[in-house]
């Protein structure tokens, strides 16, 4: 199965979206996974609360996983300005808890801090190092802002707000958000503790599987595996807003660069 990685952040409608909304309870998708009283939701179960301080992070994932799917949620990121801090939404090829320092398949959306510093990353059953940094034009910590991973057997996409990557995973899949901290994403200033990151609008389209066999889940009876590849306008704003906030691309990096670079830029 051939998949190209498109990771980038593109602005514009996304035709996707035109489906009908899926429902966006948290217990339809999602089951608690860490943290203990760090860990909050609402009465409606609408809106998580994660909160990272000295003693704790938090975390959820989704209860099922996954063949292919357009994967969706909203963030909004800590107010009280830090590095070192990682609130992330990502898709996960280990099995719950699994050991994440041993090659595996994974498709990270990362904030290194709460400064407005996006990253994103895939791990191609090796250990990753396709890190791709944006500074962001707006502030992910004023409002909610929507996070789209779109996996199917042709491609990976990446999208921030609508705004538009090898063969590639194929094994299952689960969701998972979380904020912890890292030294990649700089100091943390406990000064500023406690940080708190919101999730909402969990609904997302998916194909479930049990098993490992994710064949099935690449049906045309899937609408998001219909979409083979960006269209042109896609294309020329993934160029542009690369050309704008992009500032780190481990394909301009000789030593780090891969064979899905030949696409990427294209």
């Amino acid at each position: 199965m051939h998949f190209i990685i498109v990771f980038t952040i593109l602005l514009g409608a996304f035709c996707l979206q035109a489906n009908a909304a899926p429902n966006n309870s948290f217990d339809a998708y999602y089951s608690y996974l860490w943290g203990g009283d760090h860990f909050s939701i609402n009465s409606q179960r609408t809106e998580v609360q994660l909160k990272f301080d000295n003693f704790s992070g938090a975390g959820f994932n989704s209860k099922s996983n996954y063949g292919s799917g357009l994967f969706h949620i909203k963030m909004k990121i800590p107010t009280n300005k830090s590095g070192g801090i990682v609130p992330n939404f990502y898709l996960m090829g280990l099995p719950v808890g699994g050991d994440a320092s041993k090659p595996h398949f994974e498709i990270d959306f990362e904030f290194m801090g709460s400064t407005g510093r996006l990253q994103t990353n895939v791990y191609n059953n090796d250990t990753g190092g396709r890190e791709q940094r944006f500074q962001l034009w707006f502030d992910p910590s004023a409002d909610y802002h929507t996070y789209e991973i779109l996996w199917n057997p042709f491609n990976i996409q990446v999208f921030k707000n609508n705004i538009p990557g090898v063969t590639y995973p194929n094994v299952p899949m689960h969701v998972e958000a979380s904020i912890w901290n890292a030294q990649f994403a700089g100091s943390v200033d406990w000064s500023k503790s406690p940080f708190f990151t919101y999730y909402t609008d969990f609904g997302f389209y998916g194909c479930p599987i049990q098993g490992n066999d994710i064949a099935a889940c690449s049906s045309y009876n899937y609408f998001w595996n219909k979409y083979k590849e960006l269209n042109t306008a896609q294309k020329e704003k993934m160029a542009s807003y690369r050309k704008k906030y992009m500032t780190y691309d481990y394909c301009a990096q000789p030593a780090k660069t891969k064979i899905e670079c030949a696409y990427n830029n294209v």
